[in-house]
């Protein structure tokens, strides 16, 4: 896949985490920072990054510079993804679910700011295990890069693909029921 150049993008940063670590030496306690970054464009690109400084605005700016080189395209149907998916990173395992339109993002804080900053706007989501900010949203990212297009998908196989849209799906069920009669 190639990688997606960010300054053709118009991307907007999100904080989901800063955190303060202490490394204890002899003369005491010396402390940094680290920052969970999100960035995206709200149109199918995002991107996730860890920055770890001295100071928190240092931390953030290298978290921003972290996320734009992990930046990916997500393909959507409307304002869902197009089928449910289930990804694990470390102890943190994530599914996402496509929802039908007017839903909005069900999804709890990492999981949320990841995909609202790639603009999907109807969406069901559940952490299981581990909560870490970090690990749930590099979860996230991953399931959202698992995703394939519809257009991919009938490629790879050599069918024509039917799309059913969650809320709709009894609405064509019906309808494929009418015009065989």
């Amino acid at each position: 896949m190639a990688r997606i150049d960010p300054n053709k993008l118009a991307l907007e940063e999100r904080v989901v985490q800063i955190n303060r670590v202490a490394k204890v030496h002899k003369g005491g306690r010396r402390f940094s920072f680290s920052a969970v970054i999100v960035v995206g464009d709200g149109n199918g690109h995002v991107g996730v990054g860890l920055g770890k400084a001295g100071d928190v605005p240092e931390s953030i700016r290298k978290g921003v510079e972290d996320a734009k080189k992990h930046i990916v395209k997500i393909p959507m149907v409307g304002t869902t993804i197009p089928y449910e998916v289930r990804e694990e990173y470390c102890a943190a395992r994530v599914m996402l679910k496509p929802a039908s339109k007017g839903t909005g993002v069900i999804a709890g804080g990492a999981v949320r700011a990841v995909v609202e900053a790639a603009g999907v706007r109807d969406i069901l989501a559940k952490v299981h295990g581990s909560t870490n900010p970090v690990n749930v949203t590099r979860a996230t990212l991953n399931a959202l890069r698992s995703l394939r297009s519809v257009e991919e998908l009938e490629r790879q196989r050599g069918v024509k693909l039917r799309l059913v849209v969650p809320g709709q799906a009894a609405a064509a069920v019906r309808q494929e029921a009418a015009d065989a009669r």
